[in-house]
């Protein structure tokens, strides 16, 4: 195999290696294509293929934990439409996010924002003894019936963002702006390659300590890419 990431591909191993580390570096594909002089279109794939297994990755990753945890969920896509009310906006896309503190941030697209919704996710994060940070949105009022130890809300709505120095959601607000500045390059995503996206902003943000062009070729070697 003259590759030993990628399967089925005309590309080297070396000349892949440079491309994953432009990836790394957070190089737009654009200037990618002009380093590499490899197609715009095949680049673009690449980097779709990378956010895909990226996207595995991140649940791989994710375990369930117990610790203090903020939650908070946000909303990417068209600025908030004149004369429609609620949270959110219509046409938005619904991602919803659990933070640890001093560890790692999960995120999930969500189709809405509801109790029944958001509970299991928050179970499959969370271990009923841990600390809970949220903001008074109704579908997190039920946590302690749920059988988490303690849950500390913010009023956001009296305009109290927080309390006693340590109650508050402001790491992973924190996290949101941070993916919103990030993802505003791409000028809009459609909603098949959104996932992806955010799951790329997980991934940087977990390992932001770390060199993630290291993390990567060992998962790849173990499994090859595929494109599709």
């Amino acid at each position: 195999m003259k590759n030993r990431y990628l399967e089925h591909a005309h590309i080297d191993e070396r000349t892949f290696r440079h491309i994953l580390r432009c990836f790394c570096l957070d190089i737009e594909a654009n200037k990618v294509t002009s380093i590499t002089h490899i197609s715009r279109q095949s680049i673009s794939k690449l980097f779709s293929c990378l956010r895909s297994r990226i996207a595995s990755i991140c649940e791989e990753e994710n375990t369930c934990s117990e610790g203090e945890f903020e939650l908070d969920e946000s909303y990417f896509g068209a600025r908030r439409v004149r004369g429609i009310r609620g949270r959110g906006s219509k046409g938005k896309t619904i991602v919803f996010g659990i933070l640890k503190r001093g560890g790692k941030v999960y995120v999930q697209v969500v189709e809405n924002c509801k109790q029944e919704t958001l509970l299991p996710i928050i179970k499959k994060v969370i271990k009923p003894n841990s600390i809970i940070y949220t903001d008074g949105f109704r579908a997190y009022e039920n946590l302690l019936n749920e059988g988490f130890k303690t849950h500390f809300i913010v009023n956001h709505g009296n305009n109290e963002f927080a309390k006693n120095g340590t109650i508050h959601t402001n790491g992973i607000e924190n996290f949101w702006g941070l993916c919103k500045s990030r993802l505003a390059k791409f000028r809009g995503l459609n909603k098949q390659t959104f996932l992806t996206h955010i799951k790329e902003c997980e991934i940087r943000y977990n390992h932001k300590r770390q060199n993630i062009y290291k993390l990567l070729p060992n998962n790849f070697r173990t499994t090859h890419l595929k494109l599709s």
